[in-house]
């Protein structure tokens, strides 16, 4: 048999060089690719269906809560952006620029005709609170028009000088939502709710334990009153925000005059939220997971959750394994199990191995003449690669089995790494020591409220508040910087 060249590839081992180790999965697993476009990443079709069960499973939470769907514009007149100023401020060195509509051919090359110049500049979407504020100012008029509670699936752009796959690139797809309120209480509940949503998603489904907290005010969203964050460690002990919601309050409803009627008759301006995750959640799956033979998927996600290799070297043999290994699909299938049959003559058995194992599949499970005669299956899990013998009359109820298992243990490792990788330290040596060189951690430590001295910890080691975590007991002692009285402790780490 004929073996793909691209099927030895080997993957950088994670201890020699991270970074590449992340860019060698992410390829060699087919998730994406750069494209031709600078910053911007084709995803595959490998790693597109991870992105649709993720925003198939999560649609169906935020609809549980009572979001609908809709749609808004990509291009954003600049003058919306304007309207806020704090909102402006944080994306104005992210945005791109619509200036002409129309091209036209001079010297034989393409260039915008000066003619087609536009009034107004349009900012093509970095995010839509602007956007969707104008249209909220349209659709609330009374008090019955509230709550509001919408979401969208798009594509943003955000011009970024440094881009890495998934991580951050300059055009992204991701979900937004955008709720309003009537009141202050409500627009905070919302916030916290689909924080909750988020954690849920991302501990039951993807199996990455967070600490969820809310954002100092230098890491709040641009315009939001509290930003609310999920916090996860990756294999390099660096943080990676994996989602934020964000309360509001009354600003963009100032801005955009956002009002209803109350009972009462009186004008109100409405409290909102919005809040987000993005691709982004498939580098969290890499890093989370990932080992040096490539990726690792929670079931719950995988696109296949069981791939099935007929095996046999006699072509006599070829047609009762391969109608088997069907018969194996069709049953999985009818229990709910994504499985797909893998029985490509181009590529050896090793190389189909190597193939299904770069990709993350949860479960193989190797069928050949001597399991037909011992009415048994091979089954291989991808997180231990454990191999066990079983009967094929249990076959579906071993693979669900393992499938739970699968999933219970990757939550359970990710979150005993975490663990053993939280200090809580108490001098500033200590603090330097953990954020020395590339190293990182999460760190908890106590800090003393002052944004100058927030500044000049992560000048001193890169290292970010990435929350002020919920559960967060009292705890009175000194600032690790700056030695003042401070009564609790925030997380610290480097992040992506």
């Amino acid at each position: 048999m004929a073996a793909n060249k691209g099927s030895e590839q080997q993957i950088t081992p994670r201890a020699v060089d991270y970074a590449r180790w992340y860019q060698d999965v992410v390829s060699q697993a087919g998730l994406a690719e750069t494209s031709d476009v600078r910053g911007c990443m084709v995803i595959r079709p490998y790693g597109f269906a991870l992105w649709e069960n993720i925003q198939r499973v999560m649609d169906g939470m935020f609809k549980e809560t009572g979001v609908e769907n809709a749609y808004f514009p990509l291009f954003i007149p600049m003058s919306y952006l304007s309207r806020e100023a704090e909102h402006v401020e944080g994306f104005a060195k992210e945005c791109a620029v619509v200036t002409h509509h129309r091209l036209k051919a001079v010297d034989g090359k393409l260039a915008p005709d000066p003619e087609s110049l536009l009034e107004e500049p349009l900012v093509v979407r970095p995010t839509s609170e602007t956007i969707i504020n104008a249209t909220f100012a349209k659709w609330v008029q009374s008090h019955r028009d509230l709550p509001l509670l919408i979401n969208q699936w798009c594509n943003v752009v955000r011009w970024e000088m440094r881009t890495r796959l998934f991580l951050r690139t300059t055009e992204f797809l991701w979900q937004e939502g955008h709720t309003a309120h009537a009141t202050p209480d409500e627009a905070q509940e919302r916030a916290l709710l689909m924080l909750r949503v988020y954690r849920r998603f991302v501990e039951e489904w993807m199996a990455i334990p967070v600490i969820t907290g809310v954002k100092t005010a230098s890491e709040r969203f641009a315009g939001a009153v509290n930003t609310y964050t999920m916090e996860a460690m990756m294999q390099d002990k660096r943080a990676l925000q994996a989602g934020t919601s964000h309360n509001l309050g009354d600003n963009f409803a100032r801005a955009f005059g956002t009002q209803y009627q109350s009972e009462g008759g009186k004008l109100t301006y409405v409290h909102q939220t919005s809040w987000g995750v993005s691709t982004r959640l498939i580098g969290a799956l890499v890093m989370a997971h990932g080992d040096d033979r490539g990726l690792v998927l929670p079931p719950n996600l995988a696109p296949v959750q069981a791939v099935i290799l007929p095996l046999f070297r006699k072509e006599q043999e070829a047609a009762a394994v391969r109608e088997k290994a069907q018969e194996f699909r069709q049953r999985l299938a009818a229990r709910g199990t994504a499985a797909k049959v893998d029985d490509r003559d181009t590529l050896s058995a090793g190389a189909r191995f190597f193939w299904w194992e770069k990709r993350g599949v949860p479960l193989r499970i190797e069928i050949g003449p001597r399991d037909l005669k011992e009415n048994q299956f091979v089954l291989v899990r991808r997180d231990t690669g454990e191999k066990s013998f079983h009967p094929q009359a249990a076959l579906e109820e071993t693979v669900a089995r393992a499938l739970e298992e699968m999933q219970r243990g990757l939550f359970d490792r990710a979150r005993a790494f975490r663990d053993a990788n939280t200090v809580r330290v108490e001098t500033w040596s200590d603090f330097a020591d953990a954020f020395r060189d590339e190293n990182s951690a999460f760190v908890m430590a106590r800090w003393c409220g002052d944004p100058m001295v927030e500044a000049q910890i992560k000048e001193e080691t890169k290292a970010t508040i990435r929350c002020v975590p919920f559960d967060n007991p009292r705890d009175d002692g000194p600032c690790v910087k700056s030695g003042r009285p401070a009564s609790e402790r925030v997380l610290f780490s480097k992040a992506y």
